[in-house]
């Protein structure tokens, strides 16, 4: 860390906040995912666009990284024996399987950490969910381990066994929809809740700023000669929690799986130092999270032991100057020595004003929360002038957050 910048954990969330109106809180997607407005902030200067015109934004040379996780219908409506509602919002999994991609191919029984809803009334007992799974009538049963911290492990049981877990949410799950969009998930909800590039099954909440590509923004990108990328952060429910502390080293940063193959490792070498722009805040963290990965596997300090992670603070301790490259370098002699073809970890890296980016130019982005770690990023890539831009943003009626418009920051 520069030794001018400011340390983030003596920061204040109460200095990254503006007033939001409800009525600029986007309900519902616009009818074409490429008609969001663009806010184009380029070296200090703001101009309008319209989406489906970003490749004619980007730098030359631009390799864009996507997060290509799949948002899984991950809120279960339960009813208990005697009748009574229960919600089960599907977390994280815990046994017998940690990893999301196994965890979603488990049959017949698995346990999850969950948040429960109506949980005063669920004393004891099983609670059951009918639903249609494959074309054939399923029922799942959950049993409640253990509540603590605000969340219980629940164990979920289902009949047929043979299902995986991946079509018991498919059949019996709604769509997690951001808590501040207070409405129950529709139909449309479905296809526009996720990317058009979704891949790997594992988030509850969507990587928001992949939203507005379209199929013909995506040929476009080709014809204009972008080169892509995509890694995998299956995006949690953390993502929506508010800052309590009055310091940000109060604040406990949530983690998250991420899975980048060997082979996109290779491509961000051959990059160089051409522009790399990451497609929103998610992809942003795992590309970041990259270099301190690699800053460890150069110190010797992944082993096989634990899944490699990037702690909250790692970046601000007194720290490394080893150049991206070869941080990238020691992370595929890691993987080689491993013989892995792809990078599973976990991140709570925490971007705030101080942070020194390692890896990428430039951000596409909606327009965040008034006081989320979320605002703290954008903050800390663009200096002061996060307030013209938002102000900018809320003077040119601009619609905030998941479903709202977008941006290009290159600063």
């Amino acid at each position: 860390m520069p030794a001018s910048a400011p340390d983030p954990r003596s920061l204040s969330i109460f200095d990254y906040t503006y007033a939001l109106p409800p009525e600029r809180i986007a309900p519902a997607p616009l009818p074409d995912r490429d008609q969001s407005k663009l806010l184009v902030y380029r070296a200090g200067q703001i101009t309008d666009q319209i989406f489906q015109h970003l490749p004619q934004e980007l730098p030359a040379n631009t390799l864009l990284v996507f997060n290509d996780t799949k948002v899984v219908q991950a809120r279960l409506f339960c009813h208990k024996p005697t009748g009574g509602q229960v919600e089960l919002f599907c977390l994280e999994p815990v046994a017998p399987h940690r990893a999301v991609e196994l965890a979603m191919q488990q049959t017949g029984e698995c346990t999850w950490k969950c948040l429960v809803g109506n949980g005063k009334r669920w004393k004891s007992g099983p609670v059951l969910l009918d639903f249609t799974a494959q074309g054939q009538p399923a029922t799942l049963t959950a049993e409640r381990l253990e509540a603590t911290d605000g969340y219980s492990l629940i164990r979920f049981n289902w009949q047929p066994a043979s299902l995986p877990f991946a079509e018991v949410l498919r059949g019996a799950g709604h769509l997690p929809l951001p808590p501040y969009l207070n409405r129950d998930d529709t139909e449309a909800d479905a296809v526009r809740y996720q990317t058009v590039y979704a891949a790997h099954e594992g988030a509850v909440a969507a990587p928001t700023a992949g939203l507005h590509f379209s199929d013909a923004v995506l040929a476009d990108l080709a014809e204009h000669g972008v080169d892509t990328a995509h890694v995998t952060l299956h995006v949690g429910a953390g993502t929506f929690q508010p800052v309590k502390a009055d310091r940000m080293d109060g604040h406990a940063m949530h983690g998250e799986p991420f899975v980048v193959e060997a082979q996109v490792l290779r491509q961000l070498l051959a990059h160089g130092s051409q522009p790399l722009i990451a497609v929103g805040t998610t992809s942003l963290r795992t590309l970041e999270s990259l270099y301190w990965l690699g800053v460890q596997a150069d110190a010797g300090l992944l082993t096989t032991d634990a899944l490699p992670h990037v702690a909250q603070w790692q970046p601000y301790e007194p720290g490394s100057d080893l150049p991206t490259a070869d941080a990238l370098y020691a992370l595929l002699n890691y993987l080689h020595e491993q013989q892995l073809e792809a990078l599973h970890a976990t991140t709570q890296l925490l971007i705030a004003p101080g942070y020194q980016f390692r890896m990428i130019r430039g951000l596409i982005t909606n327009f965040h929360q008034p006081e989320s770690t979320l605002l703290l990023l954008v903050a800390a890539l663009l200096g002061p002038d996060w307030r013209r831009v938002y102000e900018h943003a809320l003077a040119n009626d601009y619609r905030f957050l998941s479903y709202g418009d977008s941006s290009l920051l290159l600063p």
